[in-house]
């Protein structure tokens, strides 16, 4: 079999070493003025610990790179130094780009040669279960090229002519059956090559990396969310995320 025809360890289903890439590097302007959203605080620890901490609970994930805004690098990585992180899993910080998209690559870059599985998470889903996160990487173990956890809508979703920025009323063109519909959460979980590939290949506005993979006309699939990796974008979500982590310290008696 040829190099170019075997399948990559992902692929193949055997194991292989698993990082996961954090995009820190938005301003978040949703939440108001200050600090960049991955660093505001949550329950007293920024957002991006939280965050962190999330992915390096899984005992799949020996790495996590984080991608700072370049101005706030070394602040970054001096936050990651004085907070607990588990021993058995190592950090890198690098710097990011202008985009969502150049800062993943930026990740990508810096990935040891030995990691053939990638996570992408957000640094705005602070409080996502480990058994979402280890629920992914499986996926990807078992051959999927692209995974990602996703919930059912609770609402009706209309498709609209959109008004612009006059705003207005709006059209209503079609109704989707929400039946085949999901709300898509991260970590999204990716066969390092063809996540490689992807950004080596795919140009323009993406919203996700799972997204970029589907333009290579590969099968992206699905497996089961959690309604506690929302993403916090607004201020209400804030204050859900403080519930949330109130609620898991008190079960958890700390």
């Amino acid at each position: 079999m040829s190099d170019e025809s075997r399948p990559s360890p992902a692929q193949a289903g055997t194991t292989t070493r698993t990082a996961a890439v954090i995009p820190a590097a938005g301003r978040g302007v949703r939440l108001g003025p200050g600090a960049p959203k991955a660093l505001r605080a949550l329950g007293g620890t920024p957002m991006l610990i939280h965050a962190v901490r999330a992915m390096a609970a899984s005992r799949a994930v020996s790495l996590v790179v984080v991608v700072a805004p370049p101005e706030e690098a070394a602040e970054v990585k001096s936050l990651l130094e004085s907070h607990a992180l588990p021993e058995r899993t190592d950090f890198l910080v690098v710097p990011g780009g202008d985009s969502r998209q150049e800062s993943v690559r930026l990740g990508l870059d810096a990935l040891p040669p030995e990691y053939g599985i990638v996570l992408v998470h957000d640094a705005a889903r602070p409080l996502v279960p480990v058994d979402t996160v280890d629920t992914v990487i499986e996926a990807v173990r078992e051959g999927a090229p692209a995974v990602v956890p996703a919930l059912p809508l609770a609402d009706t979703v209309k498709e609209v002519e959109p008004a612009g920025a006059e705003g207005g009323p709006e059209p209503v063109v079609a109704t989707p059956a929400r039946s085949r519909l999901r709300a898509v959460q991260t970590p999204q979980g990716f066969d390092r090559d063809t996540l490689v590939r992807a950004h080596e290949t795919v140009t323009g506005e993406v919203t996700d990396d799972a997204g970029m993979v589907e333009q290579l006309g590969l099968t992206v699939v699905v497996v089961p969310g959690h309604e506690e990796a929302f993403k916090v974008t607004r201020p209400l979500d804030l204050v859900l995320a403080e519930a949330v982590l109130a609620r898991r310290r008190l079960n958890d008696g700390f």
